[in-house]
């Protein structure tokens, strides 16, 4: 990163934070700040799961505490316990909360309409598509990668997500029975690691890898969500696991995929994989590829560790 793309970032925090009313207490001309108006956004018709909710929003306990009980001191939430776990407290919305929620809508309906309404049609598209972009990036940029044991439930919703997908998308099925599935142990320190995407705690894809000490490393199960494809997560992964296999003093790469899967042949190829014989004999498999990683790629530190 250099500063000036730095100095824009800052920029455009300050345009916004002005323009949509951030910085006073009484947001949007009501009695409280931002925070409280956006708990009561995320809480909801339904309620939220406390915990949920500051994973959610990235809050801290104390401040999320401090939020919630401002506003049922103001008697808009409601907190009691969930019956199966009384450690799990859910908060909803009263109905003097539904009310209040209703009006910061009508009045966000209001601010956004003057941000736009001083535009001609041709301006008021590129800020739309503008928008659009900024919220897919920060998207991307907000989503961790975390390395987790191949057992955390996160890893194993991951992966039936995966063998279901494919399922679906080879010509002969899939049946992990039949394919040379790395065994756990192979994807814990020190044979491997697995990691997983997250974004505001919700899984988003997976991705394993083999780091053997008397044999290439090998990229294994690597998956992204559909809702979260277009992020760029699948290079993201790929850097992410060059990285870690070249500190581990590995200097090839290697995986293996199916035909039917374009999109991700199409991405290793632009990631500066090769494609080369057969070096296994996965059944699922019809190309072989590898890449030559002769230093740590320029990548930023793994996270999640």
């Amino acid at each position: 990163m250099d500063g000036d793309q730095i100095a824009q970032v800052r920029r455009f925090n300050r345009v916004v934070t002005e323009r949509v009313g951030v910085l006073h207490d009484r947001y949007l001309g009501r009695d409280r700040p931002v925070g409280e108006a956006r708990l009561l956004w995320e809480i909801g018709a339904e309620g939220q799961d406390v915990r949920r909710l500051r994973e959610r929003l990235g809050l801290d306990s104390g401040y999320a505490s401090r939020l919630l009980r401002s506003l049922e001191a103001d008697g808009l939430v409601t907190l009691a316990p969930q019956p199966d776990d009384r450690r799990v407290r859910t908060v909803r919305l009263t109905e003097a909360g539904r009310a209040e929620r209703a009006v910061l809508d009508s009045r966000s309906d209001a601010l956004a309409a003057s941000m736009l309404e001083p535009l001609n049609a041709g301006q008021r598209a590129r800020l739309g598509g503008a928008m659009a972009e900024v919220e897919r990036l920060l998207t991307a940029a907000t989503v961790r990668l975390d390395a987790v044991d191949p057992e955390h439930p996160d890893a194993r919703s991951c992966l039936e997500s995966y063998a279901a997908e494919v399922d679906e998308h080879f010509d002969t099925g899939f049946d992990p029975a039949r394919s040379l599935l790395p065994d756990t142990g192979e994807l814990r320190p020190p044979r491997g690691l697995f990691l997983v995407a997250r974004l505001h705690g919700e899984p988003l894809g997976c991705a394993g890898l083999k780091t053997p000490p008397d044999a290439p490393a090998e990229v294994k199960r690597m998956w992204v969500a559909p809702r979260a494809r277009g992020l760029g997560l699948g290079r993201r992964f790929l850097a992410d696991l060059e990285t870690r296999a070249a500190r581990a003093g590995h200097a090839l790469l290697r995986l293996d995929t199916n035909k039917s899967l374009h999109a991700a042949i199409g991405l290793y190829r632009s990631c500066g994989f090769e494609e080369v014989e057969a070096f296994n004999d996965e059944p699922y498999a019809d190309h072989w590829f590898e890449k030559r990683l002769t230093e740590p790629a320029e990548a930023s530190s793994p996270s999640g560790v």
